[in-house]
């Protein structure tokens, strides 16, 4: 699970930097607001990769996605965005999951099973 939850959030980090570059072009935000949010936003995307296995990891991963999803407010195009990565995000974590369930049982079984030679 880690290392497809990992690939989505160094995705999101690119994606939160291009919003920052978008949301620079807004009249009403000040460019020191815009890079404290993206910043703070690619900070926890790159963090969460080290605690997925964590608990809270996968909760706080949630979290950003519904942040990415509501900064559709400023720049419209993450509504889409934020979207399909929380799509990306349940699909990693649903079927990472699935992965690590299955290599837990083919590790057990190739332990149980006696050696041929």
């Amino acid at each position: 699970m880690r290392t497809l939850c990992a690939s989505t959030l160094i995705g999101e980090f690119f994606v939160i930097g291009f919003a920052g570059l978008v949301a620079m072009k807004s009249d009403g935000l000040s460019a020191t607001t815009v890079w404290a949010v993206c910043g703070v936003g690619m900070l926890l995307s790159v963090l969460l990769c080290g605690m997925l296995s964590r608990p809270g990891g996968v909760q706080l991963g949630w979290a950003l996605q519904i942040a990415l999803v509501v900064s559709g407010f400023v720049v419209p195009m993450m509504f889409f965005l934020g979207a399909v990565f929380a799509g990306l995000w349940w699909a990693s974590v649903h079927y990472g999951r699935k992965i690590d369930e299955a290599k837990a049982r083919w590790a057990a079984q190739a332990s149980s099973e006696p050696d041929a030679a």
